[in-house]
């Protein structure tokens, strides 16, 4: 399949172990994947920086920290300009595609009416990916060939860390762009937590990711206009003990928007991010082990 091809030297996506399991945590990267294949680029009418503009510049390195605190990370290689894993599995514009798509696929959602479908028509403000229609079997290939297996592998991530230790917390990790507001007061928000308005964690891990970051000076919204994607939504299961967070970082803290390149800001953020992140593990960590009951 083309997906397979696209990705022949270098593994689609990747699992990073660290060297001693200690907590119920799984870290993941979906839209920080910056493998441009070359087939892919020759397809598209965008140049090589323009479609980089949906990409989570560099949040698989900022979260990265985790890793060493105890935690997996699950990080995507391919980019999201070529296949959103935040999305349902079948989520397509029928406009995009020279066949007909599937009776079983949701091509009415508010997502692919944006242009940011599982396999996406569009980047950045309106600026579409492809210059024609695309056959069916390039949206088959990248789902099968990659959507599948990604989260066949997040969710066997979770239904290990659960069997060890009883609980499961995912952490979905993403940026937004700097001029977003929230619409809490209007706020240019640092971070905003979501967890779908409730219902994808138990309340004490929002109010402990919010009030962590927020020690640190940073401004902090919950939910809006950020709740959680598919990821969140499909895999927070707190009466399953399974509890899901979007963490949302402002991309004006650590980049160029431009130029997409590292401020002096990225290593002081990605340090309070690796300190969170522990500070985050070691009470959920020690409030489950008080109220096993509270995992479910």
């Amino acid at each position: 399949m083309e997906a397979v091809t696209d990705f022949a030297q270098i593994p689609a996506f990747e699992v990073v172990l660290p060297a001693n399991r200690q907590f119920p945590f799984v870290f993941n990267s979906p839209h920080s994947g910056r493998h441009y294949p070359e087939r892919f680029l020759a397809m598209s009418r965008l140049d090589a920086a323009t479609i980089r503009r949906s990409e989570d510049c560099y949040v698989d390195e900022l979260f990265s920290g985790a890793i060493g605190c105890g935690a997996p990370m699950l990080i995507a290689n391919f980019p999201r300009a070529y296949l959103d894993v935040n999305r349902e599995p079948w989520e397509l514009d029928p406009r995009m595609f020279r066949d007909p798509v599937p009776p079983y696929a949701n091509i009415r959602s508010p997502r692919v009416a944006g242009g940011l479908g599982t396999v996406p028509k569009l980047v950045g403000e309106g600026l579409d990916i492809y210059s024609g229609r695309l056959s069916l079997s390039e949206a088959t290939a990248r789902i099968e060939g990659i959507y599948m297996p990604y989260h066949d592998c997040l969710k066997r991530l979770l239904i290990d860390t659960h069997c060890a230790f009883g609980v499961g917390i995912l952490i979905d990790c993403h940026s937004m762009p700097a001029g977003i507001r929230s619409g809490e007061g209007g706020l240019r928000p640092d971070f905003i937590i979501g967890d779908r308005f409730g219902v994808s964690a138990a309340p004490i891990l929002t109010e402990c990711a919010i009030g962590l970051l927020a020690s640190r000076g940073y401004c902090v919204v919950h939910n809006k206009p950020y709740a959680g994607g598919f990821i969140t939504e499909h895999y927070g299961r707190p009466a399953q003990g399974l509890h899901a967070l979007q963490i949302e970082v402002n991309r004006g803290l650590y980049m160029n928007e431009r130029t997409l390149e590292k401020t002096e800001g990225f290593y002081a953020l990605m340090e309070d991010l690796t300190s969170f992140s522990h500070e985050l593990m070691l009470v959920a960590n020690q409030y489950f082990s008080e109220y096993p009951l509270a995992a479910e």
